[in-house]
């Protein structure tokens, strides 16, 4: 073998070590149990069933699930800096506020750690989605009214894009959930996204 063959042999080889695939745009995902699969089998929940659907609408798009069982907006807004710092999403989606609610928070603290998510994610210029709940009645019509009115309020005053209710059109449905009543069974993670699908779209569009 001549020299210059082996040289071009080895340049082509250096290239193919030093290459890296295109970066690819994140969606981070910052939720409780609801977005972190409990209870559900691996790669059965939600956000695993969008992958697969960005895979043909949005084959660039690759998900980072940072949701956590037992997450609060208390939790998520520690966690906000570093993970967009991190992971430099180009789609935020906040599903959190469930647990705050089921502890009683008060809604003004619930909003302003809500708020302060979404005013990190602007900063970062990642555009953000946030998924409203309601809570079981039990805890107080005034309450509960003020706690699902605020994932709106605080999608007007950001700009942020809002799903009003993330279970919506199966949550009186107990047959959709696990046998805890609360978290959402398989046959229901399909029902979710297609909640969610339609409002997260377009935030990928330049």
């Amino acid at each position: 073998m001549s020299l210059s063959k082996y040289s071009r042999i080895l340049l082509v080889a250096v290239a193919l070590c030093l290459w890296r695939p295109a970066t690819a745009d994140t969606l981070l995902v910052l939720g409780d149990s609801l977005s972190a699969g409990y209870g559900l089998p691996t790669g059965k929940d939600w956000v695993s069933l969008l992958q697969q659907r960005l895979a043909t609408d949005r084959p660039e798009v690759s998900i980072v699930n940072a949701s956590i069982s037992g997450e609060t907006t208390a939790g998520g807004k520690r966690r906000i800096e570093a993970l967009l710092d991190r992971h430099d999403p180009v789609v935020l989606i906040v599903g959190l506020g469930a647990n705050d609610g089921l502890r009683g928070i008060r809604v003004p603290l619930i909003s302003d750690n809500l708020s302060a998510i979404v005013d990190s994610s602007r900063q970062s210029g990642a555009r953000t989605l946030i998924l409203g709940m309601h809570i079981p009645p039990n805890y107080g019509r005034d309450y509960a009214e003020k706690f699902h009115a605020m994932f709106g309020q605080v999608s007007d005053r950001s700009g942020a894009a809002l799903v009003p209710f993330m279970l919506d059109g199966f949550a009186a449905d107990m047959t959709m959930f696990q046998d805890d009543g609360i978290h959402p069974a398989i046959e229901a993670q399909p029902l979710i996204l297609d909640n969610i699908y339609p409002s997260l779209l377009p935030l990928f569009e330049p």
